[in-house]
């Protein structure tokens, strides 16, 4: 392998790294993958080609998201990097193949395709991973992509993409017919005019004001727990409830609306669903609340479910000793002063965590799920509410849990049947002082402008905040301090293209993929179907 080539290999993954957030080089996006198509060209055995790609994505992740490995196993994220490097490059390699046997124009529309095509499986099949979608990278400048309201990060992935090959073709045509200066610059407008074009629709582009009349008093509630010697230890349950009341005490009052503690705050050994009414946390809760009568808690627990004899029982259930069947859940859910509590059940979970990938095939993989405390094993994925709703104030809550918030399609669909305020409730501690949960914070503002939104995001040990429509982010918390503050949020109604429709440009990018698919079947077994009818 030339050196040269592998030097270029490794470039790339260091420019996408530098590009990432939370590194403030966001620019470099737009050449971060024109070493990798200078290799595509140039580079014609298999194995070389497929050995610098994979090098260059195993970069990008180690230096981007090394942090998953930093658990009581890392093994796990050595598998996560090279697992994720090894799907990346499945459509850089389809990619190789339509340059073999497509007109150049065409075959890097493939590309374009293909990487859509991935991302969109990668953020709906089991072994989800959506991270590092393209469309991310711009999480630090939300004023470059208030369109995403149209197309969410598909969008910018596209445009990533489109803006790398442009500039690519600028520098080829002219190291290939040695062009002056003055030349470069006229062949430059074009990927001038994509980059620039989506910067000037998004300086053109904002929410709608908020109404006044609807700004909604919220107590966000930053513990400071530590999840690995604390929070699941046996016994400490109650303590940590008089944490989470005392602090709430210090702001919350008459005028407060939510009051919102953070994942898993309560039950850390699980609680019974059927049960939760009578558990002395929820008790202690509703005194409390008594003394902020408009106000509502919502909250993370850890509950279970007991299934009988007529409900349908997922392939995660788990069997008692005398043979009935339930299930555990990272849940959310709201607690009000009556004896009504609202169950939401997260949904995207962690692959390996919290989910086991297609237990319902391999069923003895059940209890596999790295126990990260509490309830380990996989959790069950059953639907509970759709919405916390609360009709005194006209307000649904969409209540995301950790993981979720990387979701852009799945937050999205969760909008359209009404909700009106987006509460995200994490544990980011799990993987330290390290950019995990720095960049977790930044995905959000994508979430927020997605959906025209405001989000109260509360996270065990930082960093906590609220964020309005347009992406921008107030009274952030410092990381592993204990914190409460109390913030104002506008529940807003109306959709944006983007949740009205869904992702339009990945069920594109499908449609197309399946094409090229077809194509590439059918030229194996009709000679003519080439390169030259192609250009006809």
């Amino acid at each position: 392998m030339k050196k040269p080539y592998l030097l270029l290999s490794m470039l790339s993954g260091l420019i996408l790294w530098l590009s990432w957030p939370t590194m403030p080089l966001t620019p470099l996006i737009f050449i971060a993958l024109t070493p990798l198509l200078y290799i595509s060209e140039k580079v014609q055995n298999r194995w070389k080609y497929f050995g610098l790609i994979f090098g260059t994505f195993l970069v990008w992740n180690v230096a981007s998201t090394w942090w998953v490995g930093n658990t009581t196993l890392p093994l796990s994220g050595v598998f996560a990097n090279c697992f994720n490097a090894l799907l990346m490059s499945i459509p850089w390699l389809a990619f190789k193949n339509s340059r073999r046997k497509l007109p150049e124009p065409v075959a890097y529309f493939a590309l374009i395709v293909y990487w859509l095509t991935f991302e969109y499986i990668h953020q709906t099949w089991e072994f989800s991973w959506p991270w590092l979608v393209l469309g991310h990278a711009f999480a630090l400048r939300p004023g470059w992509i208030q369109w995403y309201e149209f197309t969410g990060t598909s969008g910018g992935t596209c445009w990533v993409l489109c803006a790398n090959i442009l500039i690519y073709n600028v520098w080829k045509r002219a190291r290939l017919y040695d062009f002056s200066w003055k030349q470069v610059l006229r062949e430059i407008w074009k990927p001038a005019l994509v980059i620039g074009v989506p910067l000037i629709i998004s300086a053109f582009t904002s929410p709608t004001p908020d109404d006044p009349a609807r700004k909604t008093e919220v107590v966000i509630v930053q513990p400071n727990i530590d999840p690995y010697d604390e929070k699941f230890s046996a016994g400490s349950a109650m303590e940590q409830l008089g944490k989470l009341l005392r602090l709430t005490q210090e702001k919350a009052d008459s005028n407060t609306r939510y009051i919102i503690w953070p994942e898993t705050a309560l039950f850390p050994q699980g609680a019974w669903e059927h049960e939760l009414n009578y558990q002395p946390e929820v008790m202690a809760i509703r005194d409390m609340l008594r003394k902020c009568p408009k106000a509502r808690l919502i909250s993370g627990a850890a509950t279970m479910k007991l299934y009988n004899g007529t409900d349908e029982i997922p392939p995660t259930a788990r069997t008692l000793n005398d043979g009935s069947r339930w299930d555990a859940y990272n849940s959310a859910i709201q607690i009000d002063t009556s004896h009504s509590i609202q169950i939401y059940h997260k949904y995207e979970l962690v692959p390996g965590a919290e989910l086991v990938p297609y237990v319902r095939y391999l069923s003895f993989m059940q209890s596999v799920a790295l126990d990260f405390g509490g309830i380990s094993g996989s959790y069950g994925r059953m639907p509970g509410v759709e919405l916390f709703t609360n009709p005194a104030d006209s307000i649904n809550v969409f209540p995301v849990i950790c993981y979720e918030s990387v979701f852009s399609n799945y937050m999205a669909t969760h909008i359209k049947p009404g909700a009106n305020l987006l509460v995200i409730i994490t544990n980011d501690g799990w993987w330290g002082n390290t950019e995990g949960h720095r960049q977790h914070l930044q995905y959000a503002r994508i979430r927020a402008i997605e959906t025209r939104r405001w989000i109260a995001r509360c996270a065990n040990t930082g960093i906590s905040a609220v964020i309005d429509p347009a992406g921008n982010i107030y009274q952030p918390q410092p990381y592993w301090q204990e914190a409460v503050f109390k913030a104002s949020v506008t529940p807003r109604t109306g959709n944006t293209f983007y949740v009205k429709n869904g992702d339009l440009v990945s069920k594109a990018a499908l449609i197309f993929c399946i094409l090229f698919l077809v194509h590439a079947f059918i030229s194996r077994f009709i000679p003519g179907l080439k390169h030259a009818e192609i250009n006809q």
